[in-house]
């Protein structure tokens, strides 16, 4: 039986030490939105985004109301665009598609603008790495991530020097924002399949449609 000890606690916790429910996410699978139409791509994309989390922040400030603990931030991420916009190549087209999605829904950010090389780097997969720059300066609300390591695989030693090159333009070019887009930007090692937590969140491929 809950006592009133334990009810005036709890009011203490969210009251005076700020108890919270840091962040929820609702990951998105967008396998089924390849195609090799720029376009079409995007149009897929924004789609399934905007019906599969339309109730995220809705639902977040419910759960906020019943139980009575604020949920700072509410989150989507979505399979690594990289391999999204491999057949299309409209990668910063893409980019631009997850912010418009995130401002539809009203979340506070969107993940998976990412790519997995810690084997090895496709032609596709060089090709996002250069956009990224310019992709974490156009859009507001969109993160990004990298696996360049892993302890199975070793160090991809080309991903690396890239990406060092990558943090010193996207700080460059997002100067007058103190450097905002290399905050939005994570560069792992044995990246976990599944992350929810931004900058580096993306859904996994051994995930469902929405989870």
């Amino acid at each position: 039986m809950i006592s009133k000890s334990d009810i005036l606690e709890t009011i203490q916790m969210i009251d005076g030490q700020n108890l919270d429910v840091r962040t929820i996410t609702c990951a998105i699978n967008l396998c089924d939105c390849i195609s090799d139409d720029v376009k079409r791509t995007c149009d897929k994309v924004y789609q399934k985004i905007t019906s599969r989390a339309e109730r995220l922040v809705e639902v977040g400030k419910e759960l906020a109301a019943e139980y009575g603990i604020p949920i700072v931030n509410k989150r989507v991420s979505v399979t690594p665009i990289a391999n999204i916009g491999a057949s299309c190549r409209g990668y910063i087209q893409l980019a631009r598609t997850l912010d418009r999605a995130a401002k539809t829904l009203g979340i506070d950010f969107i993940g998976g603008y990412s790519a997995l090389v810690h084997k090895s780097m496709t032609e596709f997969e060089a090709e996002f790495l250069d956009t990224l720059p310019e992709a974490l300066t156009v859009t507001d609300k969109v993160c990004a991530s990298v696996n360049v390591a892993s302890s199975k695989a070793g160090i991809n030693m080309d991903a690396v020097r890239r990406l060092g090159e990558i943090i010193l333009k996207t700080a460059y070019n997002t100067r007058g924002a103190d450097g905002i887009g290399c905050a939005k930007l994570v560069v792992f090692c044995n990246s976990v399949e599944d992350n929810p937590f931004m900058a580096g969140a993306y859904s996994g491929f051994g995930e469902g449609d929405a989870v």
